[in-house]
């Protein structure tokens, strides 16, 4: 049986695994970006997560809980880990302050790709 997760924009993508979360948002610290605990460079698409729960290097798709389709993250990489990213938490890496607090918290479901 394939998963498959269709985008706003008709892309698709087949998954493996769902996970029910609660989002919260980060951002960019200084120009230059800061280093993932994976040893990249923050950009729209980092994704911090608990590596028990979201290996790091997994390839996700992040959405609203619900089905809704309220908003969309879209497809990101899980390259990041935090301090209170702990259980079934992520945060996702925003571009500026203003589009992290925009953000807030909010319930998410994430697509685990597959490879």
């Amino acid at each position: 049986e394939n998963k498959v997760i269709t985008a706003a924009d008709g892309s698709s993508y087949e998954y493996t695994a769902v996970i029910d979360v609660k989002a919260t948002a980060y951002h960019r610290v200084e120009e230059g970006g800061t280093i993932t605990a994976s040893g990249t460079t923050t950009q729209y698409g980092t994704i911090a997560v608990d590596p028990s729960v979201i290996p790091l290097g997994s390839r996700v798709y992040v959405v609203s809980n619900g089905g809704d389709k309220s908003w969309s993250y879209g497809p990101g990489l899980a390259e990041d880990t935090g301090g209170l990213i702990k259980g079934a938490r992520i945060d996702l890496f925003f571009m500026t302050g203003d589009e992290a607090t925009q953000f807030g918290v909010r319930p998410a479901k994430v697509y685990i790709l597959k490879d």
